[in-house]
């Protein structure tokens, strides 16, 4: 895809705040043509770009979003899958329900929006699709295992789907944010058996406490909306681009070269949790 010129037809999953809203936004004002989505949409074509409803659990309605901005536009350009949510409870305590739930949106929800846009890009013989994954995609973090579970099945689908549609000229790519200040910390749901009576509770709002500190201190949205912006103008995108807090991309880093055991000994140090 030539994406040195001329507007690109975007679309944004879960662009109703956070970093979504902040890709719709900068790309709209970049001129180009910006489809966002959201399960209950408001009508924002006087700013400069439009919301489709679209839920990315539900097959029919993510055919119906696709196929309207196909109808009126004849392309999608750049697909950016940002629709997600974040389930916190210790593994023991979460139940199967929950973690599906948890799956479906993050890792099922971004396959509906690829099938529903490969065809016509296979066609066109171009196209890409920028999958927003998280630092929790590359290091399990306690108490998230359901979130880091599912953006680690996320890293794994986007790495396979690249060497797929490389032959259509077609880009897959990830953008690995860490901390961001979002209404994803507000809207977190919690494990309905992580309360009273269970053996983690204590460790569980300890952990959770300092995630949700780091979270509120992290970097805005507008920085992950401008990776997103460098991914799609970039000729030839890499597999996945960080952004974040130095030390949280230290991370990543430091993860790759030290044992795994020592690795985790320090994440658990962070976090306030011992070994025994």
């Amino acid at each position: 895809m030539d994406t040195s010129q001329g507007s690109k037809v975007v679309l944004v999953t879960g662009a109703s705040s956070g970093i979504g809203e902040a890709c719709v936004e900068l790309l709209t004002v970049r001129k180009h043509i910006v489809y966002g989505t959201s399960r209950q949409p408001s009508v924002r074509e006087s700013v400069g770009y439009r919301m489709l409803e679209m839920d990315v659990t539900q097959d029919a309605s993510v055919r119906r979003a696709v196929e309207t901005v196909l109808a009126r536009e004849g392309r999608i350009d750049v697909v950016v899958n940002n629709a997600g949510h974040a389930l916190a409870g210790a593994v023991e305590d979460t139940s199967v329900e929950e973690a599906w739930r948890q799956l479906d949106t993050n890792v099922l929800g971004v396959l509906r929006v690829c099938q529903a846009v490969l065809p016509s890009m296979r066609e066109r013989r171009s196209g890409r699709i920028i999958n927003i994954s998280s630092l929790g995609g590359a290091v399990g973090l306690p108490f998230q295992g359901f979130y880091s579970a599912s953006k680690f099945a996320l890293e794994g689908l986007t790495e396979s789907l690249r060497q797929e549609v490389e032959a259509f000229g077609i880009h897959a790519t990830l953008v690995q944010p860490g901390d961001v200040r979002t209404r994803l910390t507000d809207n977190r749901v919690r494990a309905a058996a992580s309360g009273e009576g269970s053996a983690y509770r204590e460790s569980f709002e300890k952990v959770l406490a300092i995630i949700e500190k780091e979270e509120r201190e992290g970097v805005p949205s507008e920085d992950v909306a401008r990776r997103v912006l460098e991914v799609m103008e970039v000729e030839a995108p890499d597999v996945r681009y960080s952004v974040g807090k130095l030390a949280q991309r230290a991370a990543l880093v430091a993860k790759a070269l030290l044992p795994a055991k020592t690795f985790e000994g320090i994440l658990m140090s962070m976090y306030g949790l011992k070994r025994r």
